[in-house]
């Protein structure tokens, strides 16, 4: 017997014989064809990703905006109608709960959160809440679908009724896909372009097969969290539980450019502050490894005799010219640009260099 939860596309993953793991409290598709197609896919043409399994809480009241910029690190209340913002909620340590992203709509807010922390984020937020702040889960519900790559845009189009090219990054927008009202969004986890479709869980199905009967010979993949993870890590996106948690704070992964120190209050502050004042903390690197030996989360990072960090994501880069990459948790001392490193690798040493991130970008047209 399984415990995991079903996305309402479950069935839809099965038919297409993915191969189905638990991860975050559901039964996922880790991949169909192959992670390295699934890959492709969406490096050239275009992926097919459910996301249901996110959090999705509705938060709603006068007093929403004002209370959010209290627990996180971004701005809130200076969104735009229709605006996706990037944050951050941490603890008073200053490490992260979560990172998250919130959509300013019409009369309300959509907050989405990761699946492995929508309990704890659902008992921070309502443990936290006060004023007119009304919280509506949806988590397991709803739905989400992300269509990614770079003709994701030019397919979705087929199916909207509005311009999508009026969509700016990190936008959103109300809309009918095939007639069944969404919520689309300009964002995503790839580094691709393309959009999330949130939407209710028992329109989801007729959506997924009709984004793949229309577009499969164009090149649409259906795609699983393998080939996610490595298209985020190529694009240098942090991953909660490997570049931040409750103990790395977003200073240490990179993020301080989300970090809003000019607000009056907000949980963690003073220690973010103390953290960018003193810049003596450990903090996450690029590595891109001398050679065919792959670095893999836990591995002891030295520089000479000394251990100097552990890796905190590791894989295969085919956009990189097929390097093995990673991501490290290292001493200020061992985290310039050009530094050289050894990975220790089941007991023997492998040479690494620190190297900027992102290691991929796309080109824009």
């Amino acid at each position: 017997m399984t415990s995991e939860r079903r996305t309402a596309l479950y069935d839809e993953h099965l038919a297409l014989h993915a191969r189905m793991v638990p991860f975050g409290g559901f039964s996922m598709p880790v991949q169909y064809a192959g992670i390295l197609k699934e890959h492709s896919a969406v490096r050239q043409r275009a992926g097919l990703f459910d996301l249901s399994h996110m959090g999705q809480f509705i938060l709603e009241g006068n007093d929403v905006a004002a209370w959010a910029d209290s627990l996180a690190i971004n701005d809130v209340a200076t969104m735009k109608p229709f605006q996706a913002r990037y944050n951050i909620f941490c603890n008073a340590e200053g490490g992260a709960h979560d990172d998250v992203i919130f959509y300013r709509l019409p009369e309300r807010w959509l907050l989405v959160v990761n699946a492995s922390n929508a309990d704890k984020m659902w008992a921070h937020l309502n443990a936290h809440r006060s004023g007119d702040v009304r919280l509506r889960s949806l988590h397991g519900d709803a739905a989400l679908i992300a269509i990614q790559g770079p003709l994701a845009v030019a397919m979705l189009q087929k199916h909207v009724d509005i311009d999508l090219s009026a969509i700016k990054y990190y936008f959103c927008a109300e809309a009918r896909v095939d007639g069944v009202p969404v919520t689309l969004a300009r964002t995503g986890y790839t580094g691709e372009d393309g959009f999330e479709l949130f939407l209710p869980g028992e329109q989801a199905p007729a959506i997924w097969r009709a984004l793949l009967a229309a577009h499969a010979s164009e090149g649409l993949e259906p795609c699983g969290l393998g080939a996610r993870d490595v298209l985020r890590l190529e694009a240098g996106m942090p991953l909660y539980g490997h570049e931040m948690t409750e103990e790395i704070t977003p200073v240490q992964a990179g993020l301080t450019w989300a970090l809003k120190l000019a607000k009056p209050a907000f949980v963690g502050k003073e220690a973010l502050a103390a953290q960018v004042e003193s810049d003596a903390f450990a903090r996450i690197v690029g590595l891109k490894m001398g050679g065919r030996v792959g670095a893999r989360e836990g591995y002891p990072v030295f520089a000479g005799d000394t251990r100097v960090g552990e890796i905190r994501s590791g894989s295969i880069a085919p956009a990189v010219g097929n390097a093995n990459i990673a991501t490290a948790l290292v001493d200020r001392s061992a985290a310039t640009l050009g530094t050289n490193l050894q990975v220790e690798v089941r007991g023997e040493r492998h040479d690494a260099v620190v190297v900027a991130m992102p290691f991929y970008k796309r080109q824009k047209v």
